[in-house]
């Protein structure tokens, strides 16, 4: 009698499902203008190791028919129906195509830099330019939609980005932060209004990035200068919490369907204060001047 052996569930994915991940991020990373929207037209695919070594001969292959996948779900989306059609041309409102913001669809496929991935794990990161804002005296402005795809779940990450416009004088110090980790001591210059502090990773960009256990969260925290006012706030964005001088501060989000969003609840900074990071690194904080 033949004996039989049950194999190991695989958890690789098949390469269309990859492409379909891309195509679902550029849906979600739309900008409505006057007259058309613009599509994200760059996108970076990271996937676990393992798999990057199963699709690597392929990845010309993969990345031609994204774009082609790309294409067809533009015309698809501006195809629209036929009483739509109708309505628009006897009404003569002005057309709302989609349409790529760039010149040609750039993709990219690397292998996870950082462990964030298990095996049949992907993430799409898209990154669209948006017109500047006058009213905020802001250059361009760069929205990064980020969708992380485990199993049969999608979760989506959004953050925006404003630019100010290059000056020739030197960024000026607003604060320091100085804070010791895995890696040592070190010392940081606050010039910008907005920071962020955790462990980083490719779903998680982070102005300071600590080298310690995953207590501390990928993205932990958020530190934000009030432009009028000149004072700082901290924001909560981590799973273990973040103390102020020793008293846990309110959480800065909500779930959402899958996704973190913030929630506008924030802590007023002193001029020095010790920031905690899930009890395990303390950041010392000091208002310039």
């Amino acid at each position: 009698m033949a004996s039989h052996r049950s194999d190991p569930v695989s958890t690789r994915r098949p390469a269309r499902d990859i492409i379909d991940a891309v195509v679902d991020n550029m849906r979600r990373n739309l900008e409505p203008l006057k007259y058309s929207t613009l599509a994200a037209s760059r996108y970076t695919v990271y996937l676990h190791p393992s798999e990057f070594r199963r699709l690597e001969g392929i990845v010309p292959i993969l990345r031609e028919q994204t774009a082609r996948a790309l294409r067809e779900e533009l015309e698809k989306l501006n195809h629209g129906s036929r009483v739509g059609r109708w309505l628009g041309r006897s009404m003569r409102r002005p057309g709302a195509d989609i349409q790529n913001a760039g010149s040609d669809w750039h993709v990219e496929f690397v292998a996870d830099p950082d462990g964030d991935l298990a095996e049949g794990d992907m993430l799409v990161d898209s990154e669209l330019m948006l017109p500047s804002s006058p009213d905020l005296a802001m250059g361009e402005r760069t929205r990064r939609i980020t969708t992380v795809h485990t199993g049969s779940r999608t979760t989506t990450m959004r953050e925006q980005t404003n630019v100010r416009p290059a000056a020739a004088s030197p960024a000026q110090v607003l604060a320091t932060i100085v804070y010791e980790d895995d890696r040592g001591r070190h010392s940081y210059d606050v010039v910008k209004e907005s920071l962020t502090v955790g462990r980083g990773g490719i779903a998680y960009p982070v102005d300071v990035r600590i080298a310690s256990s995953p207590d501390v969260s990928r993205e932990h925290a958020r530190i934000r200068r009030d432009a009028a006012s000149g004072r700082f706030f901290l924001i909560d964005l981590s799973s273990l919490g973040t103390t102020l001088n020793g008293r846990h501060v309110p959480r800065g989000y909500d779930e959402v369907e899958g996704s973190k969003r913030e929630n506008g609840a924030e802590t007023l900074v002193p001029e020095e204060a010790r920031i905690g990071l899930a009890d395990t690194v303390f950041l010392d904080f000091r208002k310039a001047g």
